[in-house]
This record gives C-alpha cells, sequence and structure tokens, in this order.
C-alpha cells in the first residue's frame, strides 16, 4: 500500500479511538440526568473539550491544513457530543455554575472569532495559516492537560485509583499512540507534539493504575468528584 492508503486507514482507526473517548462520559451523563443533578461534577473539561474541538475542526478544514479530512470528520462529531454534554450539564446546573458556563461560552466564542479572522484576513497561504491555528490548538492542549495531572497527583496522594479508569487510560494511550503514526506518515508537527504529551500521559496513568491498583478501596460508595470527569483526546 502507498503512504496516502496507509495514511487513511490510521487516521480511520484514530477516529474510532477518539469516538470512544469522546463518549466515555456517557455513564456519567445518564448519572446526572437520573438524579437530576450535576452533584460535585465540573464543568470545565466539557467546555474545554468544545473549545478543542471547534480549534482542530477549524485547523483541519482546506482553507487552513488541506488534505486533512479525518481531522475534520472526528472533530466536527466531537463539537456535537460536547456541546450536548455541556447542554445537559447546563440544564441540570445550580444558577452560579451557569453563570460560569455563560461567561465561558463567551470567553470562547471570542476567541475563536478573533482567530478565525486573524487567519483569514492576515495570513494568505495554507503554511502559515497552518502555523498559527496549529501552534494555537498546541498552546490549548498542553493546557488541558493539566487536568490528567491533577488526577494523577490525587491517585499518587491517595493510592487509589477508583475514579481513574483504567479503560479510559488505555483509550488515551491508543488515542495518542495512533495519531503520532497518522502525524508522522504526512509530518504534522502540530497534531504530534499533544499526541505524544498524550501517550505519555496514557502511558503513566497505566503505570500508577497497575501500582495502586491493589490498594485502591473500591468498596467507597462516596461520591465521585469531578477528578472522574475527561477532557477528551487531544486532537480529535
Amino acid at each position: 500500500m502507498d503512504r496516502e492508503t496507509v495514511r487513511l486507514i490510521v487516521g480511520i482507526i484514530g477516529n474510532i479511538i477518539s469516538l470512544y473517548l469522546y463518549l466515555s462520559p456517557t455513564p456519567t451523563f445518564i448519572n446526572i440526568m437520573k438524579r437530576k443533578s450535576v452533584q460535585a461534577f465540573k464543568p470545565d473539561p466539557y467546555l474545554a473539550t468544545l473549545l478543542n474541538c471547534c480549534m482542530w475542526l477549524f485547523y483541519g478544514l482546506p482553507i487552513v491544513h488541506p488534505h486533512s479530512l479525518l481531522v475534520v470528520t472526528i472533530n466536527s462529531v466531537g463539537v456535537v457530543i460536547a456541546a450536548t454534554f455541556c447542554s445537559i450539564f447546563f440544564k441540570y446546573s445550580t444558577w452560579s455554575c451557569r453563570r460560569k458556563m455563560i461567561i465561558v461560552f463567551i470567553l470562547e466564542a471570542i476567541f475563536l472569532a478573533a482567530m478565525v479572522a486573524f487567519t483569514l484576513i492576515v495570513e494568505h497561504t495554507n503554511d502559515a495559516r497552518s502555523m498559527v491555528v496549529g501552534i494555537l490548538c498546541v498552546v490549548v492542549n498542553i493546557i488541558m492537560y493539566t487536568s490528567p495531572l491533577t488526577v494523577m497527583k490525587t491517585v499518587i496522594k491517595t493510592k487509589s485509583v477508583k475514579y481513574m479508569p483504567v479503560c479510559l487510560s488505555l483509550g488515551n494511550l491508543l488515542n495518542g499512540s495512533i495519531w503520532i503514526v497518522y502525524a508522522a506518515l504526512d509530518f504534522d508537527p502540530f497534531i504530534m507534539i499533544p499526541n505524544v504529551i498524550g501517550a505519555v500521559s496514557g502511558t503513566i496513568q497505566i503505570v500508577l493504575y497497575l501500582k495502586y491498583n491493589k490498594t485502591t478501596n473500591w468498596d467507597d460508595d462516596d461520591l465521585p468528584s469531578e477528578l472522574e470527569m475527561h477532557a477528551g483526546p487531544s486532537n480529535a
């Protein structure tokens, strides 16, 4: 097979894994709808995921970075899923939380509008546009990884992996790895960099799970905290 065919197959596999990660919080939201309350959960990861998907969706468009259809497809789905989760969260939140979400929505809309306007008006080549949007996407992805770092710190402190699901950690590792291959086949540093970080993060989480699995109190009935929330894949 030629390189483009291999890249297409790898991208399709990446789309499937990314879709799994986007849908992974579904049980949490089923719980929220049953209880009609967001309990101790926080909206931050879902608001971040919505922004992340919008940015990568724009990055993959032909007017910015041609030949990135699979980046567009999975992030289009990601926008719909993240928007749905945010809507459910908004419905069952207190007014103070809703106010915070509205402010974040407005700030994200302003940021996205400014990014699109600057990219299309100031930059006139695909390389220049890819550079601007790609750097912004990488910066946002790196910021998003502060959430897993917080989870890992808590795991080490409590010696418990109850709210760091191993399937999700493995998913992060596989997702990062497959998108690294995708980026390497047609060298794209902006897709590669955040996914290298994602793969490393997933690997560390797996190691922590293996280390603290036996010391975890699985019978603890305390309500899960926001540490169970995840922001989704780094570029998809």
